[in-house]
């Protein structure tokens, strides 16, 4: 893998997330209603204006937010094909329980060579049937020490 210094290969210095900081608040404070963002990148006439629909613009505030809070940060196209060790990392876990989840068939894989790989989109909707697991236990939990507290 090329080693180009990316902020996907390193936690951010201390400027550069200062940085993302001051540039997602400015983002975030010239947003429309919608969520659309409007650019000028460039100086005067050799500028060029960028309108960036609300998904991208939401993106790009999420990864400025990530970094401003001094966060590696990686993007993985949806489809593409992760190690069990990029899986791990997604779902902050150790790669044998990765691969206990696998075995478990609670995320499917396929072999490359002698390799197992999972689908990013795979190891996402894990990460979300795990995420709402979760969060309705908490529920339940807080309604129970509700009940209990009176």
């Amino acid at each position: 893998m090329l080693r180009d210094g990316s902020l996907s290969e390193r936690l951010p210095t201390p400027d550069e997330a200062e940085k993302a900081r001051k540039a997602s608040a400015l983002l975030a404070r010239h947003m429309d209603k919608r969520g659309r963002l409007s650019l000028h990148v460039g100086k005067g006439a050799k500028g060029a204006d960028v309108d960036l629909p609300p998904a991208i613009a939401r993106l790009m505030l999420d990864l400025l937010e990530s970094i401003g809070k001094g966060d590696a940060v990686a993007l993985v196209p949806f489809g593409a094909d992760l190690s069990t060790q990029q899986a791990a990392e997604m779902l902050s876990v150790s790669r044998p329980f990765v691969v206990k989840l696998i075995e478990d068939k609670q995320i499917p894989h396929h072999m490359v060579g002698a390799h197992r790989r999972v689908r990013a989109e795979d190891v996402l909707a894990y990460r979300q049937r795990r995420d709402r697991t979760r969060n309705a236990a908490l529920t339940r939990l807080a309604r129970l020490k509700q009940e209990i507290d009176g």
